[in-house]
């Protein structure tokens, strides 16, 4: 903004051409320079200074927002449908309704940990009508790794939602609403994300789905490697691009990472707390493993989920989020896909397990 041309103010036309004729054109040029030297390099009184220096910082400067309305914004965004359900009721609870709209949450984990599973539940959930919770819209999933497998997506959807599933063509109704699309390279990704941004309106595309782009950052990386190319700097020009689709299109964007062993002494700790309500079982959950893609992806991404084995057991944990503190939900890989466990082993059926509130829903509640 502070190189907007001064002619395009809407500034008095007297004032405008001082300026102009002056060669002070934008901005920066005229915000640069204290009042005294404005007076004097245009020959008017510090009146007709102030008025001009008003104008062009009020058409320079972004709009601002207080953290209240910022607050009021979020509630009423979530009023609308901000977040697609988990159908995990406990982890639903602690990110304040599930997987939000318009920022880019991340799945990180090891090979075989549940990722794509849990993925594959999230694009049914999306696909689903309104009355069955779901959003009833469409699924764009990106398949890097030609693990998208549309015959284990239908069982999750006969034995999650066997009244839909099982009534005369509404699988195949579900199965035709997520499409599908392998890129072979950064370039041919990149690409594909420039094409579909006003198709993910025109089309009411409710998720888009990334599993995994730490896959198809190798793949590109192997290549430009053999170019001479640096694999990180080619990482860095979807980044933005990403966020600014997921804000845009306000849906959610799930991008999968895979984990790579951390060298050296610098093994990592993660503290996370129990999933019962009263908090009071605590269990210190170690890594020697990271995120791949490196600090970049990190700080870009909202939500970060991390998926791990510890002693035997599977344990979804909320390592990163705005909203909720980091805690550990131990889960099974089942024929509906992945459910919650509770603290005696069982599988959870949906009550409620966890009880967390929202951030600024108490303040607007006054």
């Amino acid at each position: 903004m502070s190189n907007k041309l001064i002619s395009e103010m809407n500034l008095p036309q007297s004032i405008a051409n001082i300026f102009a004729a002056r060669n002070i054109l934008t901005a920066k040029d005229a915000l640069s320079l204290p009042e005294i030297d404005l007076m004097s390099l245009l020959d008017v009184g510090l009146k007709e200074v102030n008025l001009a220096i008003a104008r062009i910082s009020e058409v320079a400067c972004p709009p601002y927002q207080t953290a209240f309305s910022l607050m009021e914004d979020r509630v009423r965004k979530e009023a609308f449908g901000g977040h697609l359900s988990t159908s995990l009721v406990g982890l639903d609870n602690v990110l304040c309704g599930g997987i939000p709209f318009g920022v880019l949450t991340e799945l990180v984990g090891p090979s075989g940990i549940g990722k794509t599973q849990f993925c594959l539940k999230l694009s049914l959930l999306a696909a689903l009508p309104a009355s069955y919770g779901g959003l009833n819209g469409r699924v764009i999933y990106i398949d890097t790794e030609s693990k998208f497998s549309s015959r284990r997506m239908i069982e999750i959807g006969e034995n999650s939602f066997p009244q839909i599933f099982r009534s005369e063509g509404m699988a195949q109704e579900m199965a035709g609403r997520i499409v599908v699309l392998r890129p072979t390279s950064l370039s041919e990704f990149t690409e594909s994300l420039h094409q579909m941004k006003l198709k993910l309106l025109q089309h009411e595309v409710k998720l888009l789905v990334i599993d995994s782009m730490a896959a198809l950052a190798l793949l590109t990386g192997e290549n430009e490697r053999s170019m001479g190319t640096s694999r990180q700097s080619s990482l860095r020009l979807p980044l933005p691009f990403l966020k600014s689709l997921a804000e845009f299109s306000r849906i959610p964007i799930v991008v999968t990472n895979q984990v790579r062993s951390q060298s050296g002494d610098g093994s990592f700790h993660y503290s996370f707390q129990g999933q019962n309500s009263d908090f009071r079982i605590s269990e210190r959950l170690e890594s020697h493993l990271t995120a791949a893609l490196g600090i970049q992806w990190a700080h870009a991404v909202t939500i970060r989920l991390v998926f791990e084995a510890h002693s035997g057991q599977r344990f979804i944990k909320v390592a990163k989020s705005p909203i909720s503190p980091p805690l550990a939900f131990p889960f099974i890989v089942s024929s509906s896909g992945i459910s919650l466990l509770s603290d005696d082993g069982i599988e959870i059926m949906g009550q409620e397990i966890s009880t967390i509130h929202c951030l600024g829903q108490n303040i607007l509640d006054m």
